[in-house]
């Protein structure tokens, strides 16, 4: 049975909606209309759904909450990237950047409010994890993105929603969950709202435009393996030893490399998708010729990919960013090794391009 207290549109998945308007005394065949209503026409409010009688709306406005995350803060670098400061209900705060790129839009989300996993150079977790983000919080997000895109490209729900046309919103064509948070740490919202964004019925991204990042939480890579959706898994390494990997990524100590590598061989074997290993290049402390070749001698069995990050700036870290030379040598070095391989090109330096910075500033003012 559904609770007195009022749900959140965004968190529920499509196939839910039928049984959901069953309990709520709402015939079922309108679950087709309220979903084009939220994912097609991108209603704000359930007046907006001017196919449902107004009666059915005033059960839905009364039972279920489409309140927006709001645009607390925008930041625009010049090479476009734009990072949101978006505020949830109960007055957190959380961030989501938007990556333009060849006529498509990245979107990098967030699952929670901080993190508790303190690696070195991340900011999200300098304050620690808060709570969790529901599903709808998820999602929102990607909403937000959408009336940003539609915004842009001059569209106004009016003609959105003008009768017999179908006008397909603008949305994201990839979305990388490296935001705020470990993802592994909030595993049900997360996949729930990810089934969300992929149904074809919701946000209808596809399953290989999704990537789900972790800086190494076993039991959560394994628990992906058995999902059978093919979404794509990107693992934080930024470092090929334990004890240099446990300095950057305190969680290696719980999960140290040898099991984390394993855990991802037996991913791929299970899944026959393969993994990428983010690492974040930091001078002379991981980007040295000896790092190459332990990394190297660490990887060469298992089929990746392996994409390099030169380090972003962030306030309490230490480190700094590798000259172009160093970076470049790095990345031939492994490429000659045969390893697909990417040296990540570095955008939204004017918006604190590393999660968590924005919301950090914030709330030392």
């Amino acid at each position: 049975m559904i609770s007195d207290a009022p749900l959140a549109a965004w968190g529920i998945l499509p196939d839910e909606w039928k049984p959901l308007c069953t309990e709520l005394g709402i015939p079922p065949y309108r679950a087709t209309q309220i979903l084009n209503g939220l994912y097609q026409h991108f209603a704000h409010t359930w007046q907006d759904i001017t196919t449902l009688p107004i009666e059915l709306r005033a059960i839905l406005q009364a039972r279920v909450s489409l309140q927006q995350l709001e645009v607390v803060t925008v930041q625009e670098a010049t090479d476009g990237v734009t990072k949101l400061l978006l505020g949830c209900t109960d007055g957190e705060r959380i961030e989501t950047v938007l990556i333009p790129s060849k006529g498509r839009m990245t979107q990098c989300i967030s699952t929670q409010v901080g993190c508790n996993f303190k690696c070195a150079f991340c900011a999200s977790g300098q304050q620690g994890r808060v709570r969790n983000l529901t599903a709808a919080e998820i999602v929102g997000q990607v909403m937000v993105a959408c009336d940003r895109m539609r915004k842009s490209e001059g569209r106004d729900l009016e003609t959105i929603n003008a009768p017999g046309k179908k006008i397909e919103l603008p949305r994201p064509g990839n979305i990388v969950v490296m935001g705020m948070g470990e993802p592994f740490d909030n595993y049900d919202n997360m996949m729930r709202a990810l089934k969300i964004l992929n149904n074809q019925k919701g946000i209808n991204i596809g399953a290989r435009h999704i990537t789900i990042s972790t800086c190494g939480v076993v039991p959560g890579i394994q628990r992906l393996s058995e999902e059978g959706i093919q979404f794509e898994l990107s693992v934080s390494l930024h470092a090929p030893t334990d004890e240099l990997r446990n300095q950057l990524i305190p969680i290696n100590k719980r999960w140290p490399i040898t099991e984390l590598i394993e855990t991802c061989r037996a991913y791929f074997e299970k899944t026959n998708r393969i993994v990428t290993f983010e690492y974040t290049l930091i001078k002379n402390i991981n980007d040295q010729p000896q790092h190459t070749e332990a990394l190297i001698r660490l990887l060469r069995k298992l089929p990746c990919k392996i994409n390099l990050i030169p380090l972003s700036p962030v306030e309490g870290f230490v480190g700094e960013r590798p000259d172009d030379r160093v970076c470049l040598g790095f990345l031939d070095t492994l490429i000659k090794a045969g390893f697909n391989t990417t040296l990540r090109k570095s955008r939204g330096k004017e918006v604190d391009a590393a999660c968590g910075q924005l919301r950090l500033r914030k709330m030392k003012t």
